[in-house]
């Protein structure tokens, strides 16, 4: 963070009862924005359904899996479209920034009739050989051969990308490269096997605990100015220098 940047985000030093006041502010806004985001959750419950018709098959662990073997024998399923496409040496730093939490959520998620999965392009071993890096346990499957990542709008091909067209987000922004991420709810009814919901880019920011956490603090994210994007800080959690910061004035705007 440059001085400029500190100058600007130096608070006002106040006495307890006028910290009080405008934390009890504070907290009414809070609370309009709880119940506006239960809301949204209530809209998104609320979404129609679309019915999967391609049989699509995974490569995982067990051998060739079916979407419907993915719910392991629950009725919903959560698929988290990880940013991982054949051939590269280690998958997205966010989406792994993301994925860091993928392991706590399993026990939890599973008493809600609920299983969660990750879905790469990327071919099963190399997917195998970097969660085993990353020290990661949940379960990964490769969609690599398939249209699956293609038909959810998180892989586009070389030449679409070379042609500026990939449109993501629901053909609200530009896909920024070949693999995008995002996240998929999936729920299997009378055999059959229906999309409830999808979200993209910032949509996935209320599942990155370690976000919402740094949100409490008084400087946030501190990510104004980052360069080449706001996220540049973030590396695999096996790759900052013994626990030290990113040299953020490499990646600040001068």
């Amino acid at each position: 963070m440059t001085a400029t940047t500190m100058e600007k985000n130096a608070a006002k030093v106040v006495s307890h009862e006028e910290w009080l006041a405008a934390s009890r502010n504070l907290l009414a806004k809070e609370k309009e924005f709880t119940r506006h985001r239960d809301e949204i959750s209530r809209l998104r419950r609320e979404l129609p359904w679309e019915k999967v018709e391609k049989k699509y098959v995974f490569e995982g662990a067990n051998g060739t899996e079916t979407l419907a073997d993915l719910f392991d024998g629950r009725s919903q399923l959560l698929i988290y479209h990880f940013m991982f496409g054949p051939g590269w040496k280690e998958g997205c730093p966010s989406c792994s920034f993301l994925a860091d939490a993928f392991d706590a959520i399993h026990p939890h998620i599973t008493q809600r009739d609920t299983t969660f999965v990750a879905v790469s392009r990327a071919t099963l071993p190399e997917i195998d050989a970097f969660r085993k890096r990353m020290g990661w346990k949940f379960k990964w499957v490769s969609s690599n051969g398939t249209d699956f990542n293609y038909d959810y709008k998180v892989s586009f091909s070389k030449d679409d990308t070379a042609s500026g067209k990939p449109i993501y987000n629901f053909d609200t922004i530009p896909a920024y490269g070949e693999e995008v991420p995002g996240a998929s709810a999936f729920i299997k009814k009378g055999g059959e096997i229906f999309r409830t919901y999808s979200t993209y880019a910032r949509g996935l920011d209320i599942l990155l605990p370690m976000y919402n956490w740094i949100d409490l603090t008084a400087k946030g994210r501190d990510e104004a100015g980052m360069k080449p994007h706001a996220m540049a800080w973030v590396r695999h959690h096996d790759r900052y220098s013994d626990g030290k910061m990113v040299d953020l004035g490499k990646l600040v705007a001068k």
